[in-house]
């Protein structure tokens, strides 16, 4: 089974191949010797997913912002004068 170390911005960093049996918390224990940090440094910088939770996740937001559910859509509450409320 293929695990993934992602980063906080959700890019993968790392990918390793591992026995099915080795499940996340093998994949974790992998991966904390890689990057030989502290749990608590390694889990503040990193997560460990399989592949499938991986893609699941990055297709669930990537529809969600397709649809508008994500949007931010900042013009709506910015003024329609730009210089409304200034004193010349």
């Amino acid at each position: 089974m293929k695990y993934y170390l992602v980063d906080n911005y959700d890019n993968i960093n790392t990918t390793v191949d591992l026995s099915d049996d080795i499940g996340v918390s093998g994949a974790r224990t992998y991966f904390l010797g890689v990057k030989r940090l502290e749990k608590e440094k390694f889990d503040k910088l990193w997560k460990v997913m399989t592949q499938e939770q991986y893609e699941n996740i990055f297709k669930t937001t990537l529809q969600d912002r397709q649809l508008g559910k994500r949007k931010y859509e900042w013009w709506k509450e910015e003024n329609t004068k730009p210089d409304e409320g200034f004193d010349y």
